[in-house]
């Protein structure tokens, strides 16, 4: 006898860290940080919120419904799209992918169609561009990703878990910035010698984590890359990195596009980075929300399927 198929799924996704520092566009970190999303099957075509509030969400909702109805070929059915959650929008912590991932790893529970989360990888990284969010929040952990440089198509992820022994400080000011923005503002070229010194330092912070010798991420992290023309974007950004590092951490970035920054610490200097990082926000008259983090290893799951 068949199972029969849900028509109600509610997928959790963590959030995550992406860049890592120098790692541009391949190093990524889930965190333990949620958005839940809940897609009920229906009988019209394409997505329609719950209420208003995840009205935002629907076009995004869509492009990756199609690209799933494709990938899995299965036949077309719509739905109805509930988001809720703690990961804030714009703030660099992926919150575009807990969407694309929930969406997908949702309707492959409606459509029964047995996509693995290798499948989802692949997926969410052709929606997003780029896998340094996408790996993570559908595997969790730490993730090193590699795509094809002609296509863009993920050739393979290599992940490590992380224990609680390390800290993940977040600190979001109460100012968006669109990915698109933060992307734009990237120059065409860059000096030879910054491309040289970015990829260093992220070589060596990944050795480190992937080594569990997290004592030697302090003060690793060195990009010339992105965050030399994004963090003035931000008021306070750099301040409140230099501010969680002297206070205690290992070491700091600008999380993904921004606006969060996020400093490495050990659990018992947590409290007091997020303090110092703050305070550097509020020094430039912005308002910000710290968030105390550990590294999330097992990336999006199914919380509830019903008839």
């Amino acid at each position: 006898m068949s199972k029969k198929l849900p028509n109600r799924v509610t997928v959790r996704v963590p959030g995550s860290t992406s860049n890592c520092g120098s790692g541009f566009d391949t190093l990524g970190l889930a965190l333990s940080i949620y958005n839940d999303i809940t897609l009920t099957r229906g009988d019209w075509s394409g997505a329609r919120p719950l209420t208003d509030r995840d009205t935002a969400g629907l076009g995004m909702a869509d492009e990756a419904a199609a690209l799933f109805f494709v990938r899995a070929g299965v036949e077309e059915f719509g739905y109805e799209l509930s988001i809720t959650g703690d990961v804030p929008m714009s703030r660099g912590l992926g919150s575009s992918v807990t969407l694309r991932a929930g969406v997908v790893a949702a309707l492959n529970e409606l459509a029964g169609a047995k996509l693995t989360k290798d499948d989802l990888c692949s997926l969410v990284t052709q929606l997003e561009g780029h896998p340094d969010n996408a790996t993570p929040a559908v595997i969790g952990g730490f993730c090193v990703a590699r795509c094809d440089p002609h296509t863009g198509e993920l050739l393979g992820v290599l992940r490590k878990p992380i224990g609680k022994d390390l800290c993940f400080v977040v600190v979001s000011p109460d100012q968006e910035l669109e990915t698109k923005k933060a992307r734009g503002i990237l120059p065409k070229e860059l000096p030879y010698f910054d491309a040289i010194k970015s990829v260093n330092s992220a070589v060596y912070v990944t050795a480190a984590i992937l080594s569990g010798e997290y004592d030697r991420l302090r003060d690793a992290v060195r990009d010339f890359l992105h965050e030399p023309y994004r963090l003035p974007l931000i008021p306070g950004a750099k301040n409140a990195i230099e501010a969680g590092v002297a206070a205690g951490a290992l070491t700091g970035w600008l999380s993904g596009s921004g606006s969060s920054v996020l400093c490495v610490a050990r659990p018992a200097k947590a409290a007091k980075v997020g303090r110092a990082m703050a305070a550097a926000f509020a020094a430039h008259k912005l308002p910000a929300t710290i968030h105390p983090l550990h590294a999330d290893n097992n990336g999006l799951r199914v919380l509830k399927r019903r008839a």
